[in-house]
């Protein structure tokens, strides 16, 4: 069970690598960005329920188990996120456009810059916070985003895709977390 919980992590961590590598040189997956997106975020939360399944019933990982539990929760939250999110975003309205996508109107992608790389960010700090052992981090984590994002946030309809970004990103680290921890405690 451990195994198959740990396998089901990793390629929750590898998929979306996969998608953003096909979406990049698969002209077809470019033309279907928004399908690309809600279909591989509606995979991963897939495979990250059936590996919280069978992390349920697994006995205590110990050792290298440990220690790749940990490093695939860290890489499910991290690389795992983007695809979610963005599925999040396109049901709530806002259709980002895809990356590389030079010729389409900057305002597409909805008024908040840099939301990408921040997300990355923003996972891989909420994550490695949570298995530091220091849930206090959050607060921190989540009060520096809002403060720096604050001044944009009176664009039309920043405010919405700022809370629905953050959530959809922060409940995804998380839950690989809690996947990681279920494997391991």
């Amino acid at each position: 069970m451990i195994v198959t919980a740990i396998t089901l992590l990793a390629v929750v961590a590898i998929v979306p690598i996969v998608v953003a590598l096909g979406r990049s040189r698969i002209p077809s997956w470019r033309a279907h960005s928004t399908r690309v997106d809600v279909g591989a975020g509606a995979l991963l939360i897939t495979l990250a329920g059936v590996a919280a399944l069978f992390a349920l019933p697994a006995a205590h990982a110990a050792g290298a188990g440990l220690v790749l539990a940990r490093i695939c929760a860290l890489a499910a939250a991290v690389t795992g996120g983007a695809p979610v999110v963005r599925s999040v975003l396109a049901a709530g309205g806002v259709v980002p456009r895809p990356p590389g996508d030079g010729n389409a109107d900057p305002d597409a992608a909805g008024p908040l810059r840099g939301g990408r790389v921040i997300g990355y960010l923003e996972r891989l700090a909420v994550a490695g916070t949570l298995l530091a052992g220091w849930p206090e981090g959050l607060a921190i984590i989540l009060a520096v985003k809002s403060l720096a994002r604050f001044p944009e946030l009176r664009a039309p309809h920043a405010s919405e895709q700022f809370i629905m970004g953050t959530f959809a990103s922060v409940l995804w680290a998380v839950s690989m977390v809690g996947i990681g921890h279920l494997i391991v405690v």
